[in-house]
């Protein structure tokens, strides 16, 4: 996301600098995305499975809750939530966690060269409430059990290996997870409304068996520097691990969780905001904040899940309200890329892309029966800019 990268640059040093022929003025930091024109353009009229999209787009249903997927004999999970894909010989796989409890655990969908599938299959059975995770390096999933004193599985992709439980990344509400290969970490978001950070060392980078926990530790404002502290006790018994550390940064509500070229965005929905934190020198700010919207309506109003893509675009998964996946862009602008329209009860989860980059994978949680059983994954495809 050089674009991004680089005007955060400029802007930290507090001078003004010209990228790509525009003036930004120095501040301490940039402001937060503002909404404005999509580059896809708008969203058209809703098509056969009630999603509005811009021109040149097309969805279909992969899954639904309670049946079987078409062409196969496994019978998809409710509530699906966080998910991710993974090259497959010339096809692909989708993984997506199930958010209920108990039973929980995670479920894959299997693709051809040319998006057929062709096999759907349990990578995880018998946890509780398994919400977002992250996909690692070294092509596992990593699903999180959002509940008190939750933990990490690790799992198979390809559901040849069994599941492996992840003490050593902590226990608490764990939301989504995040990898990143240049400091050999993986950074977790906590659903709390006092929650935390968190980043894991592992001891031996492509193993998660043992490592340190350690939590952001800030000021409590929207931006500024930060540094990394020990949590005593990764297992959050009797003290639980968000306030073990004095000056541990408290975030509402943490959720969805993203990194690429030394930056990690991840999203609060108690407040509704997608921070972002530069890696490379160690500082963090707001990349939106709906209450910060200065013009029109804030077109972002319930943040979670987030994904990224090949040309810097992030998008974001609402949760309740408006059923909508919005994009927002390397240059700060935030729009709608799609709607779903009729599900008003659900919320949408699971945002990734085929390993191509086009093809979008979500789901519709509680689908249209505003039930656990009414969940609904589709897969958008069109011309995703490269």
């Amino acid at each position: 996301m050089e674009r991004r990268t680089l005007l955060r640059a400029a802007v930290l040093g507090g001078s003004s600098a010209v990228l790509g022929g525009t003036l930004w003025r120095g501040a301490a930091y940039a402001a937060p995305a503002q909404p404005g024109t999509s580059p896809y353009g708008a969203l058209g009229s809703p098509d056969a499975n009630g999603i509005r999209l811009p021109a040149g787009f097309t969805s279909r249903v992969i899954a639904r809750s309670g049946q079987t997927v078409p062409g196969t004999s496994y019978t998809w999970h409710n509530a699906p939530d966080g998910g991710a894909c993974y090259t497959d010989g010339t096809g692909w796989i989708y993984v997506s966690n199930s958010e209920i409890n108990p039973s929980g655990g995670a479920s894959a969908v299997k693709f051809s060269s040319t998006g057929t599938v062709t096999g759907a299959y349990r990578i995880l059975s018998g946890t509780r409430q398994n919400c977002a995770g992250g996909k690692t390096p070294w092509n596992t999933w990593l699903s999180c059990e959002e509940v008190s004193l939750g933990y990490v599985y690790e799992t198979d992709p390809w559901g040849v290996n069994a599941a492996v439980q992840r003490p050593a990344m902590g226990r608490f509400k764990h939301e989504a997870a995040a990898a990143d290969p240049v400091r050999r970490v993986v950074y977790l978001t906590e659903d709390e409304t006092n929650g935390r950070f968190y980043r894991f060392v592992p001891t031996t980078w492509g193993s998660l068996a043992s490592g340190t926990l350690q939590v952001m530790v800030a000021g409590s404002g929207t931006s500024g520097s930060f540094t990394w502290a020990n949590v005593p006790d990764p297992d959050g018994t009797p003290t639980t691990t968000r306030t073990q550390v004095s000056g541990s940064k408290s975030f509402n509500g943490g959720e969805g969780c993203h990194y690429a070229d030394d930056t990690v965005w991840f999203t609060t929905k108690g407040d509704n905001r997608v921070w972002q934190l530069n890696l490379t020198n160690n500082t963090y700010e707001l990349a939106y904040d709906d209450s910060l919207v200065t013009s029109g309506t804030a077109p972002l109003t319930g943040v979670d899940n987030i994904t990224g893509s090949a040309s810097g675009d992030l998008y974001v998964a609402e949760d309740g309200g408006t059923m909508e996946i919005c994009i927002i862009t390397p240059g700060d602008v935030v729009a709608p890329f799609l709607r779903v329209d009729g599900q008003s009860g659900s919320e949408i989860t699971g945002p990734a892309f085929s390993p191509d980059g086009t093809r979008l994978y979500f789901s519709s949680q509680r689908g249209t029966s505003g039930s656990s059983s009414g969940g609904i994954t589709y897969e958008v495809r069109g011309p995703f800019r490269a």
